[in-house]
Protein backbone atom coordinates (compact mmCIF):
# COMPACT_ATOMS: atom_id res chain seq x y z
CA UNK A 1 0.00 0.00 0.00
CA UNK A 2 1.09 3.38 -0.67
CA UNK A 3 1.23 5.84 2.13
CA UNK A 4 1.17 9.65 2.45
CA UNK A 5 2.98 11.39 4.37
CA UNK A 6 0.71 13.32 7.01
CA UNK A 7 1.47 17.44 7.96
CA UNK A 8 0.64 17.75 11.84
CA UNK A 9 -0.65 20.87 11.09
CA UNK A 10 -3.29 20.08 8.68
CA UNK A 11 -5.88 19.91 11.32
CA UNK A 12 -4.41 22.10 14.30
CA UNK A 13 -5.42 25.88 14.20
CA UNK A 14 -3.34 27.95 12.44
CA UNK A 15 0.12 27.55 14.78
CA UNK A 16 2.58 30.26 15.19
CA UNK A 17 5.99 30.24 15.73
CA UNK A 18 5.91 29.95 19.52
CA UNK A 19 3.21 27.66 19.60
CA UNK A 20 3.15 23.81 19.72
CA UNK A 21 1.69 21.58 17.15
CA UNK A 22 -1.32 19.90 18.77
CA UNK A 23 -0.45 16.27 18.94
CA UNK A 24 -2.86 13.94 16.52
CA UNK A 25 -4.81 12.72 19.15
CA UNK A 26 -5.87 15.65 20.06
CA UNK A 27 -6.89 17.31 16.96
CA UNK A 28 -10.80 17.83 16.33
CA UNK A 29 -10.83 15.05 13.80
CA UNK A 30 -9.54 12.49 16.20
CA UNK A 31 -11.40 13.38 19.06
CA UNK A 32 -14.38 13.41 17.50
CA UNK A 33 -13.81 9.42 16.23
CA UNK A 34 -12.93 8.52 19.46
CA UNK A 35 -16.04 10.40 20.97
CA UNK A 36 -18.35 9.27 18.47
CA UNK A 37 -17.12 5.45 18.71
CA UNK A 38 -17.40 5.29 22.17
CA UNK A 39 -20.82 6.84 22.47
CA UNK A 40 -22.25 4.11 20.14
CA UNK A 41 -20.44 1.36 21.98
CA UNK A 42 -22.15 2.75 25.08
CA UNK A 43 -25.50 3.37 23.60
CA UNK A 44 -26.66 -0.21 24.35
CA UNK A 45 -25.18 -0.02 27.80
CA UNK A 46 -28.23 1.61 28.98
CA UNK A 47 -29.33 -1.72 29.65
CA UNK A 48 -27.51 -1.64 32.87
CA UNK A 49 -29.32 1.31 34.29
CA UNK A 50 -32.60 0.29 32.55
CA UNK A 51 -32.34 -3.13 34.46
CA UNK A 52 -31.11 -1.42 37.22
CA UNK A 53 -33.81 0.65 38.14
CA UNK A 54 -36.45 -1.26 36.17
CA UNK A 55 -38.09 -2.31 39.78
CA UNK A 56 -38.81 1.03 40.92
CA UNK A 57 -41.40 2.03 37.99
CA UNK A 58 -42.98 -1.35 37.95
CA UNK A 59 -43.53 -2.81 41.49
CA UNK A 60 -45.96 -0.88 42.46
CA UNK A 61 -48.11 -2.11 39.50
CA UNK A 62 -46.46 -5.71 39.88
CA UNK A 63 -47.39 -5.89 43.56
CA UNK A 64 -50.96 -4.25 43.70
CA UNK A 65 -53.40 -7.27 45.06
CA UNK A 66 -56.41 -5.20 42.81
CA UNK A 67 -54.50 -6.05 39.83
CA UNK A 68 -55.31 -9.54 38.12
CA UNK A 69 -51.63 -10.37 37.91
CA UNK A 70 -49.40 -9.74 40.74
CA UNK A 71 -46.70 -10.53 43.10
CA UNK A 72 -46.29 -11.89 46.77
CA UNK A 73 -43.50 -10.23 48.85
CA UNK A 74 -41.07 -13.14 48.29
CA UNK A 75 -41.66 -12.62 44.43
CA UNK A 76 -41.63 -8.90 44.22
CA UNK A 77 -37.83 -9.37 45.84
CA UNK A 78 -36.47 -11.90 43.54
CA UNK A 79 -38.01 -9.93 40.65
CA UNK A 80 -35.57 -6.69 42.10
CA UNK A 81 -32.95 -8.74 42.50
CA UNK A 82 -33.05 -11.66 39.82
CA UNK A 83 -31.20 -8.88 37.22
CA UNK A 84 -28.45 -8.95 39.78
CA UNK A 85 -27.48 -12.51 40.39
CA UNK A 86 -27.27 -13.19 36.80
CA UNK A 87 -25.13 -10.81 36.11
CA UNK A 88 -21.94 -12.84 36.89
CA UNK A 89 -22.91 -15.27 34.30
CA UNK A 90 -22.61 -12.53 32.04
CA UNK A 91 -19.19 -11.51 33.32
CA UNK A 92 -17.82 -14.66 33.61
CA UNK A 93 -18.61 -15.85 30.19
CA UNK A 94 -17.25 -11.92 29.15
CA UNK A 95 -14.31 -12.97 30.50
CA UNK A 96 -13.30 -14.75 27.36
CA UNK A 97 -15.50 -13.24 25.34
CA UNK A 98 -14.43 -9.72 25.28
CA UNK A 99 -10.51 -11.40 24.81
CA UNK A 100 -11.70 -14.39 22.10
CA UNK A 101 -13.87 -12.29 19.95
CA UNK A 102 -13.27 -8.65 20.70
CA UNK A 103 -14.91 -5.40 22.32
CA UNK A 104 -17.23 -4.65 19.59
CA UNK A 105 -18.12 -8.22 19.11
CA UNK A 106 -19.17 -8.53 22.58
CA UNK A 107 -21.58 -5.69 22.83
CA UNK A 108 -23.28 -6.91 20.21
CA UNK A 109 -23.91 -10.04 22.28
CA UNK A 110 -25.39 -7.66 24.71
CA UNK A 111 -27.80 -6.01 23.01
CA UNK A 112 -28.93 -9.48 21.68
CA UNK A 113 -29.46 -10.55 24.80
CA UNK A 114 -31.69 -6.76 25.72
CA UNK A 115 -33.14 -8.05 22.70
CA UNK A 116 -34.57 -10.73 24.10
CA UNK A 117 -35.14 -10.08 27.72
CA UNK A 118 -37.57 -6.81 26.66
CA UNK A 119 -39.36 -9.35 24.32
CA UNK A 120 -39.95 -12.01 27.57
CA UNK A 121 -41.08 -9.05 29.26
CA UNK A 122 -43.48 -7.10 27.42
CA UNK A 123 -45.21 -10.67 25.95
CA UNK A 124 -45.96 -11.83 29.61
CA UNK A 125 -49.67 -11.92 28.83
CA UNK A 126 -50.81 -15.11 30.83
CA UNK A 127 -54.13 -14.87 33.30
CA UNK A 128 -51.67 -17.26 35.45
CA UNK A 129 -49.82 -15.40 38.00
CA UNK A 130 -46.89 -18.23 38.57
CA UNK A 131 -46.71 -18.09 34.39
CA UNK A 132 -46.23 -14.47 34.47
CA UNK A 133 -43.59 -14.30 37.04
CA UNK A 134 -41.65 -17.23 35.57
CA UNK A 135 -41.89 -15.49 32.08
CA UNK A 136 -40.70 -12.07 34.41
CA UNK A 137 -37.89 -13.92 36.12
CA UNK A 138 -36.49 -15.03 32.64
CA UNK A 139 -36.57 -11.73 31.41
CA UNK A 140 -34.78 -10.23 34.59
CA UNK A 141 -32.38 -13.26 34.21
CA UNK A 142 -31.47 -12.50 30.54
CA UNK A 143 -31.01 -9.00 30.91
CA UNK A 144 -29.01 -9.36 33.95
CA UNK A 145 -26.39 -11.49 31.80
CA UNK A 146 -26.57 -8.88 29.15
CA UNK A 147 -25.54 -5.97 31.91
CA UNK A 148 -22.72 -8.22 33.20
CA UNK A 149 -21.15 -9.32 30.07
CA UNK A 150 -21.76 -5.46 28.91
CA UNK A 151 -20.05 -4.35 32.25
CA UNK A 152 -15.95 -4.73 31.08
CA UNK A 153 -16.04 -4.40 27.33
CA UNK A 154 -17.36 -0.96 26.65
CA UNK A 155 -15.50 0.46 29.60
CA UNK A 156 -12.01 -1.40 28.75
CA UNK A 157 -12.81 0.06 24.76
CA UNK A 158 -12.34 3.30 25.89
CA UNK A 159 -9.61 2.97 27.84
CA UNK A 160 -8.22 1.85 24.62
CA UNK A 161 -8.73 4.13 22.00
CA UNK A 162 -8.09 7.74 23.37
CA UNK A 163 -5.09 9.36 25.01
CA UNK A 164 -4.79 9.62 28.68
CA UNK A 165 -6.12 13.27 28.37
CA UNK A 166 -9.44 12.16 27.08
CA UNK A 167 -9.56 9.07 29.11
CA UNK A 168 -11.18 10.04 32.08
CA UNK A 169 -14.02 11.42 29.78
CA UNK A 170 -14.70 8.90 27.84
CA UNK A 171 -13.99 5.98 30.16
CA UNK A 172 -16.80 7.40 32.02
CA UNK A 173 -19.32 6.93 29.49
CA UNK A 174 -19.91 3.63 30.53
CA UNK A 175 -21.11 5.39 34.22
CA UNK A 176 -23.12 7.96 32.45
CA UNK A 177 -24.60 5.51 30.31
CA UNK A 178 -25.69 3.91 33.32
CA UNK A 179 -27.36 6.85 35.01
CA UNK A 180 -29.02 7.50 31.76
CA UNK A 181 -30.49 4.57 31.66
CA UNK A 182 -31.72 4.81 35.73
CA UNK A 183 -32.95 8.68 33.83
CA UNK A 184 -35.06 6.89 31.02
CA UNK A 185 -36.75 4.34 32.86
CA UNK A 186 -37.84 6.90 35.34
CA UNK A 187 -39.35 9.14 32.35
CA UNK A 188 -41.09 5.85 30.51
CA UNK A 189 -42.72 5.08 33.91
CA UNK A 190 -43.45 8.30 34.99
CA UNK A 191 -45.93 8.06 32.21
CA UNK A 192 -46.79 4.72 31.53
CA UNK A 193 -47.05 3.50 35.47
CA UNK A 194 -50.38 1.16 34.76
CA UNK A 195 -48.69 -0.63 32.02
CA UNK A 196 -45.81 -2.41 33.10
CA UNK A 197 -45.46 -4.40 29.88
CA UNK A 198 -45.27 -0.83 27.80
CA UNK A 199 -42.39 -0.24 29.46
CA UNK A 200 -40.59 -3.51 28.13
CA UNK A 201 -42.19 -2.28 24.79
CA UNK A 202 -40.45 0.78 24.81
CA UNK A 203 -37.33 -0.61 25.96
CA UNK A 204 -37.46 -3.36 22.92
CA UNK A 205 -37.50 -0.86 20.23
CA UNK A 206 -34.15 1.25 21.76
CA UNK A 207 -32.17 -1.60 22.56
CA UNK A 208 -32.86 -2.78 19.33
CA UNK A 209 -31.47 0.58 17.60
CA UNK A 210 -28.60 0.29 19.20
CA UNK A 211 -28.07 -3.15 18.01
CA UNK A 212 -28.14 -2.03 14.23
CA UNK A 213 -25.96 1.67 15.14
CA UNK A 214 -22.61 -0.91 16.35
CA UNK A 215 -22.46 -1.63 12.28
CA UNK A 216 -19.97 1.36 11.78
CA UNK A 217 -18.11 0.61 15.10
CA UNK A 218 -14.23 0.10 15.22
CA UNK A 219 -12.24 -2.35 17.05
CA UNK A 220 -9.24 -1.14 19.40
CA UNK A 221 -6.15 -1.06 18.08
CA UNK A 222 -4.79 -3.26 21.28
CA UNK A 223 -7.16 -6.03 21.00
CA UNK A 224 -6.33 -6.72 17.11
CA UNK A 225 -2.39 -6.41 18.33
CA UNK A 226 -2.94 -9.32 20.78
CA UNK A 227 -4.46 -11.31 18.02
CA UNK A 228 -1.44 -10.56 15.78
CA UNK A 229 -3.44 -8.85 12.90
CA UNK A 230 -0.91 -6.53 12.95
CA UNK A 231 -1.91 -4.33 9.76
CA UNK A 232 -5.69 -3.64 11.21
CA UNK A 233 -4.30 -3.04 14.52
CA UNK A 234 -2.45 0.28 12.70
CA UNK A 235 -4.88 1.33 10.59
CA UNK A 236 -7.17 1.30 13.92
CA UNK A 237 -4.80 3.44 15.88
CA UNK A 238 -4.61 5.89 12.70
CA UNK A 239 -8.24 6.34 12.38
CA UNK A 240 -8.07 6.86 15.87
CA UNK A 241 -5.81 9.43 15.67
CA UNK A 242 -7.40 11.59 13.11
CA UNK A 243 -5.59 10.02 9.95
CA UNK A 244 -7.38 8.83 6.46
CA UNK A 245 -7.09 5.67 4.97
CA UNK A 246 -3.67 4.86 3.38
CA UNK A 247 -2.06 8.23 5.40
CA UNK A 248 0.59 7.62 8.39
CA UNK A 249 2.33 9.91 10.69
CA UNK A 250 5.49 9.20 12.84
CA UNK A 251 3.75 10.35 15.55
CA UNK A 252 1.11 7.23 15.24
CA UNK A 253 4.46 5.44 14.56
CA UNK A 254 5.71 5.95 17.84
CA UNK A 255 2.66 5.16 19.27
CA UNK A 256 2.12 2.07 17.69
CA UNK A 257 5.89 1.00 18.33
CA UNK A 258 4.74 1.87 22.30
CA UNK A 259 1.72 -0.38 21.81
CA UNK A 260 3.74 -3.06 20.20
CA UNK A 261 5.82 -2.99 23.80
CA UNK A 262 3.01 -3.12 25.83
CA UNK A 263 0.64 -5.57 24.29
CA UNK A 264 3.27 -7.94 22.79
CA UNK A 265 2.39 -10.38 20.14
CA UNK A 266 0.52 -14.04 21.07
CA UNK A 267 1.52 -17.12 19.93
CA UNK A 268 -1.10 -18.52 17.50
CA UNK A 269 -0.31 -21.68 20.11
CA UNK A 270 -0.72 -19.93 23.65
CA UNK A 271 -3.11 -20.84 25.81
CA UNK A 272 -5.09 -18.46 27.94
CA UNK A 273 -2.74 -17.19 31.15
CA UNK A 274 -5.91 -16.10 33.11
CA UNK A 275 -5.62 -18.63 35.52
CA UNK A 276 -1.69 -18.69 36.14
CA UNK A 277 -2.40 -14.94 36.53
CA UNK A 278 -3.86 -14.76 39.68
CA UNK A 279 -0.83 -15.56 41.07
CA UNK A 280 0.97 -12.56 39.79
CA UNK A 281 1.33 -9.48 42.16
CA UNK A 282 0.46 -7.35 39.53
CA UNK A 283 -2.51 -9.10 38.94
CA UNK A 284 -4.05 -9.91 42.43
CA UNK A 285 -3.12 -7.12 44.29
CA UNK A 286 -5.38 -5.16 42.03
CA UNK A 287 -7.96 -7.86 41.95
CA UNK A 288 -8.53 -7.20 45.57
CA UNK A 289 -8.46 -3.67 45.57
CA UNK A 290 -10.97 -3.61 42.80
CA UNK A 291 -13.12 -6.04 44.69
CA UNK A 292 -13.25 -4.68 48.45
CA UNK A 293 -13.70 -0.71 46.63
CA UNK A 294 -16.55 -2.45 44.90
CA UNK A 295 -17.93 -3.67 48.51
CA UNK A 296 -18.16 -0.20 49.88
CA UNK A 297 -19.98 0.87 46.90
CA UNK A 298 -22.56 -1.43 46.90
CA UNK A 299 -22.93 -1.51 50.94
CA UNK A 300 -22.81 2.56 51.06
CA UNK A 301 -26.48 2.20 49.20
CA UNK A 302 -25.29 3.54 46.25
CA UNK A 303 -27.45 0.71 43.91
CA UNK A 304 -30.43 0.22 46.49
CA UNK A 305 -31.29 3.61 46.53
CA UNK A 306 -31.68 3.11 42.79
CA UNK A 307 -33.61 -0.02 42.73
CA UNK A 308 -36.23 0.77 45.92
CA UNK A 309 -36.41 4.56 44.61
CA UNK A 310 -39.98 4.94 44.80
CA UNK A 311 -40.60 2.81 47.81
CA UNK A 312 -37.77 4.96 49.50
CA UNK A 313 -39.39 7.82 48.36
CA UNK A 314 -42.48 6.90 49.90
CA UNK A 315 -41.86 6.07 53.03
CA UNK A 316 -39.83 8.88 53.53
CA UNK A 317 -43.11 11.16 53.42
CA UNK A 318 -42.10 12.88 50.24
CA UNK A 319 -45.33 14.72 49.25
CA UNK A 320 -45.02 15.52 45.77
CA UNK A 321 -45.31 12.47 43.19
CA UNK A 322 -42.68 9.90 44.04
CA UNK A 323 -42.54 8.44 40.30
CA UNK A 324 -41.91 12.23 39.35
CA UNK A 325 -39.41 12.74 42.19
CA UNK A 326 -37.77 9.61 40.81
CA UNK A 327 -36.90 11.59 37.59
CA UNK A 328 -35.49 14.43 39.55
CA UNK A 329 -33.36 12.27 41.18
CA UNK A 330 -32.23 10.43 38.31
CA UNK A 331 -31.42 13.77 36.54
CA UNK A 332 -29.45 14.91 39.57
CA UNK A 333 -27.22 11.60 39.24
CA UNK A 334 -26.80 12.10 35.22
CA UNK A 335 -25.97 15.58 35.08
CA UNK A 336 -23.27 14.89 38.23
CA UNK A 337 -22.07 11.87 37.05
CA UNK A 338 -21.67 13.19 33.08
CA UNK A 339 -20.93 16.54 34.06
CA UNK A 340 -19.62 17.04 37.41
CA UNK A 341 -18.11 13.93 37.98
CA UNK A 342 -15.67 13.97 34.80
CA UNK A 343 -14.94 17.68 35.52
CA UNK A 344 -13.89 16.82 38.79
CA UNK A 345 -11.70 13.60 37.10
CA UNK A 346 -9.96 15.71 34.96
CA UNK A 347 -8.41 18.12 37.89
CA UNK A 348 -8.94 16.35 40.95
CA UNK A 349 -7.80 12.97 40.56
CA UNK A 350 -10.02 9.96 41.30
CA UNK A 351 -8.57 9.32 44.70
CA UNK A 352 -9.85 12.51 45.71
CA UNK A 353 -13.30 12.44 44.15
CA UNK A 354 -13.68 9.26 45.77
CA UNK A 355 -13.07 10.40 49.00
CA UNK A 356 -14.75 13.76 49.13
CA UNK A 357 -17.41 11.45 47.48
CA UNK A 358 -17.58 8.71 50.58
CA UNK A 359 -17.90 11.46 52.74
CA UNK A 360 -20.52 13.63 51.65
CA UNK A 361 -22.49 10.14 51.13
CA UNK A 362 -21.70 9.02 54.59
CA UNK A 363 -23.24 12.62 55.45
CA UNK A 364 -26.08 11.90 53.80
CA UNK A 365 -27.07 8.72 55.18
CA UNK A 366 -26.58 9.69 59.08
CA UNK A 367 -29.03 12.21 58.01
CA UNK A 368 -31.69 9.97 56.88
CA UNK A 369 -31.21 7.28 59.97
CA UNK A 370 -31.50 10.75 62.12
CA UNK A 371 -34.56 11.21 60.51
CA UNK A 372 -35.92 7.58 61.26
CA UNK A 373 -34.69 7.85 64.73
CA UNK A 374 -35.71 11.52 65.87
CA UNK A 375 -38.97 12.89 65.34
CA UNK A 376 -37.81 16.51 64.86
CA UNK A 377 -35.71 15.50 62.06
CA UNK A 378 -39.33 13.57 60.36
CA UNK A 379 -39.80 16.55 58.01
CA UNK A 380 -40.53 15.71 54.49
CA UNK A 381 -38.84 18.70 52.60
CA UNK A 382 -35.84 17.99 54.28
CA UNK A 383 -35.92 14.22 53.31
CA UNK A 384 -36.63 14.79 49.56
CA UNK A 385 -33.74 17.41 49.71
CA UNK A 386 -31.51 14.51 51.68
CA UNK A 387 -32.27 11.85 49.30
CA UNK A 388 -31.11 13.90 45.87
CA UNK A 389 -28.19 15.06 47.80
CA UNK A 390 -26.97 11.12 48.58
CA UNK A 391 -27.43 10.71 44.74
CA UNK A 392 -25.40 13.71 43.48
CA UNK A 393 -23.05 12.79 46.25
CA UNK A 394 -22.69 8.96 45.71
CA UNK A 395 -21.99 9.49 41.92
CA UNK A 396 -18.37 9.22 42.53
CA UNK A 397 -19.03 6.27 44.36
CA UNK A 398 -20.98 4.83 41.68
CA UNK A 399 -18.36 6.27 38.83
CA UNK A 400 -15.06 5.85 40.41
CA UNK A 401 -14.91 1.88 40.82
CA UNK A 402 -15.58 0.93 37.16
CA UNK A 403 -13.41 3.74 35.93
CA UNK A 404 -10.15 2.92 37.79
CA UNK A 405 -10.31 -0.95 37.06
CA UNK A 406 -9.45 -1.10 33.49
CA UNK A 407 -6.76 0.97 34.15
CA UNK A 408 -5.33 -0.69 37.51
CA UNK A 409 -4.86 -4.06 35.48
CA UNK A 410 -2.16 -4.70 33.34
CA UNK A 411 -3.14 -4.73 29.00
CA UNK A 412 -2.35 -8.53 28.84
CA UNK A 413 -5.36 -9.18 31.40
CA UNK A 414 -7.40 -6.50 31.10
CA UNK A 415 -10.39 -7.53 29.57
CA UNK A 416 -10.71 -11.16 31.02
CA UNK A 417 -10.37 -9.59 34.69
CA UNK A 418 -12.20 -6.23 33.96
CA UNK A 419 -15.16 -8.71 33.37
CA UNK A 420 -14.36 -11.37 36.40
CA UNK A 421 -14.31 -8.20 38.92
CA UNK A 422 -17.02 -6.88 37.89
CA UNK A 423 -19.21 -10.38 38.25
CA UNK A 424 -18.06 -10.76 41.65
CA UNK A 425 -19.25 -7.12 42.21
CA UNK A 426 -22.69 -7.90 41.07
CA UNK A 427 -22.82 -10.78 43.56
CA UNK A 428 -21.73 -8.45 45.84
CA UNK A 429 -24.77 -6.33 44.58
CA UNK A 430 -27.30 -8.69 44.03
CA UNK A 431 -26.44 -9.29 48.31
CA UNK A 432 -26.78 -5.90 48.81
CA UNK A 433 -30.53 -5.49 46.83
CA UNK A 434 -31.90 -8.83 48.70
CA UNK A 435 -31.63 -8.29 51.95
CA UNK A 436 -32.04 -4.88 51.75
CA UNK A 437 -35.96 -5.19 52.70
CA UNK A 438 -35.30 -7.90 55.06
CA UNK A 439 -32.13 -5.51 56.54
CA UNK A 440 -35.04 -3.30 57.24
CA UNK A 441 -37.52 -5.61 58.96
CA UNK A 442 -34.53 -6.78 61.15
CA UNK A 443 -32.83 -3.71 62.30
CA UNK A 444 -34.88 -0.74 61.19
CA UNK A 445 -34.84 1.85 58.18
CA UNK A 446 -32.75 4.20 61.02
CA UNK A 447 -29.94 1.64 61.78
CA UNK A 448 -29.96 0.14 57.80
CA UNK A 449 -28.88 3.85 56.62
CA UNK A 450 -26.69 3.94 59.68
CA UNK A 451 -24.76 0.93 58.63
CA UNK A 452 -24.66 2.49 55.17
CA UNK A 453 -23.27 5.60 56.25
CA UNK A 454 -20.46 3.76 58.12
CA UNK A 455 -18.90 1.58 55.55
CA UNK A 456 -18.95 5.03 53.09
CA UNK A 457 -16.71 6.16 56.16
CA UNK A 458 -14.55 3.19 55.81
CA UNK A 459 -14.32 4.19 51.78
CA UNK A 460 -12.38 7.16 52.86
CA UNK A 461 -9.51 5.55 54.77
CA UNK A 462 -9.71 2.40 51.97
CA UNK A 463 -8.90 4.88 49.60
CA UNK A 464 -6.37 6.67 51.07
CA UNK A 465 -4.50 3.94 51.94
CA UNK A 466 -4.68 1.48 48.68
CA UNK A 467 -6.24 3.10 45.80
CA UNK A 468 -3.32 4.38 43.20
CA UNK A 469 -3.73 7.65 41.54
CA UNK A 470 -4.47 6.68 37.84
CA UNK A 471 -4.74 9.96 36.30
CA UNK A 472 -1.55 9.73 34.79
CA UNK A 473 0.28 10.63 31.32
CA UNK A 474 1.02 8.35 28.53
CA UNK A 475 5.07 7.78 29.37
CA UNK A 476 4.04 7.24 33.30
CA UNK A 477 1.51 4.65 32.41
CA UNK A 478 3.66 1.79 33.81
CA UNK A 479 4.27 3.74 37.57
CA UNK A 480 0.66 2.13 38.21
CA UNK A 481 1.70 -1.74 37.58
CA UNK A 482 5.04 -0.78 39.55
CA UNK A 483 3.12 0.43 42.78
CA UNK A 484 0.22 -2.01 42.60
CA UNK A 485 3.08 -4.39 42.44
CA UNK A 486 5.86 -3.61 45.21
CA UNK A 487 4.37 -1.07 47.11
CA UNK A 488 1.09 -1.83 48.35
CA UNK A 489 1.14 -4.43 51.09
CA UNK A 490 -2.06 -6.62 51.31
Amino acid sequence: MNSRSYDLSQNASEPTKSSKPIPLGDQRKAVLRQELMVLLMNLGMLINGTTLALPAVTLDQLTNPVEPVHLNKSQASWYASASVIACPIGCFSGVFLVDKFGRKVSVCLVNIFGVLAWILMSTATYDDPSYVFLQLMASRLLSGVAAGSGSSPAAVYGAEVCLPKLRARLTNATSMAIAAGVLLVYIVGYFVREDWRMVGIVMLIYQFICLVILIPVKETPSWLLSKGRVDEAKASLSYFRGLDEGETHQEVEDEFTLLRVEVPLKAKKEKSLFFKSFCLPEVYKPLLIAIFFFVCQQFSGTFVVVVYAVQIITKAGVLIDPFLCAIYVGIARFIVTSVVITWQLENWGRRQVSMFSAATTSLCLFVLAGSSWFTWLQIPTLSAVVIVTFVVASAGLWTIPFLIMPEIFPQKVRGAFCGFTVGVADLIAFSSIKIFPSMIDWIGTGNVFAFYGGIAVLTIFFVYWFIPETKVSTANRFLNTYYLTNKIII
